[in-house]
């Protein structure tokens, strides 16, 4: 029988599942980003009393808060594209972040 030696090297699927890996637990890192930053902007909202986004008194802060929730959702959405190239059986949804 003929000895199989390891070269230490990964195979392609081992890369895979190291990046899928990665890549989820980046996502879960950023939705729950997107979490605090939802509270955070309600409570800022809440605090001074303005609801509507096209009033001028809409706090400067939500404004903040809310145009970096959007880019971290873009984010979401991206690496859940590119989880979903390594791995099309990725059942976890991520583009649809908090």
């Amino acid at each position: 029988m003929a000895e199989l030696h390891h070269s230490g090297t990964a195979t392609a699927q081992e890369t895979a599942l190291r990046q899928a890996a990665v890549i989820q637990g980046m996502v879960a890192d950023l939705e729950r980003t997107i979490r605090i930053l939802n509270i955070d902007i309600s409570t800022e909202v809440k605090r001074v009393g303005v609801l509507d986004k096209a009033d001028p008194a809409y706090p400067i802060l939500a404004r903040t808060l809310g145009a970096r929730r959007d880019n971290l959702k873009l984010t979401v959405a991206a690496l859940g594209e590119r989880l979903r190239a390594i791995d099309p059986r990725a059942t976890q949804d991520v583009a649809t972040a908090a």
